[in-house]
């Protein structure tokens, strides 16, 4: 979670876009940018969804399943447009995505299910950036790094996770069915080993 913030140079003052914010990476991501002293919106599917989100670091959030979230978005953030996107869900959200960006913005795509038809002129107006990230690619050190700012976080308080359903280890294939078919996540999946 740390990485994509890293990655996207992200300087106290920005403006933050979550998407799919009430999912577990989502939470922690509205956490951390909040500690950052990012201004953070987020989004989610359902009312839980947004009320967990408000609760654990977003100023704003909208719910992506309204036909008309990005002009919400769009009047919410004025002109300027959002510094950095977090992508949870790239092949549905890219293309908005690079339209709400601010000059020089960044999407970090942390998800993606499939491909996506994009205009790259809308990278071109704004010189704004698509950076995709991967955890396994990080080094060793970085994960060392990582670990403990999360740890510090969670010392301090900042960090806060969320559970989500639970599932014993032998309905993994349920929970694995669960999280794939789901409209939305709320919190961390976890597996009880008993």
């Amino acid at each position: 979670m740390m990485s994509f913030l890293f990655g996207a140079r992200v300087k106290a003052g920005e403006t933050v876009l979550v998407h799919g914010a009430s999912g577990g990476v989502g939470i922690a991501a509205c956490q951390i940018a909040r500690a950052y002293g990012l201004k953070v919106l987020g989004t989610a599917g359902t009312e839980e969804g947004q009320k967990i989100v408000l609760q654990n670091g977003a100023h704003e959030v909208f719910n992506h399943k309204e036909a008309n979230y990005i002009d919400k978005i769009k009047k919410s953030i004025g002109e300027k447009g959002v510094d950095v996107i977090i992508e949870m869900l790239a092949n549905v959200n890219l293309s908005n995505d690079l339209n709400l960006l601010s000059h020089g913005g960044r999407v970090i795509v942390v998800g993606s299910r499939g491909p996506i038809e994009i205009n790259p002129r809308d990278t071109m107006a704004k010189e704004s950036s698509i950076i995709g990230v991967a955890l396994h690619s990080s080094t060793k050190e970085e994960f060392q790094q990582f670990a403990a700012a999360l740890q510090a976080g969670m010392e301090i308080g900042w960090l806060r996770p969320v559970i989500g359903p639970q599932y014993p280890l032998e309905k993994v294939a349920q929970a694995h069915e669960d999280i794939i078919h789901s409209s939305g996540a709320t919190g961390k999946m976890i597996l009880l080993l008993k």
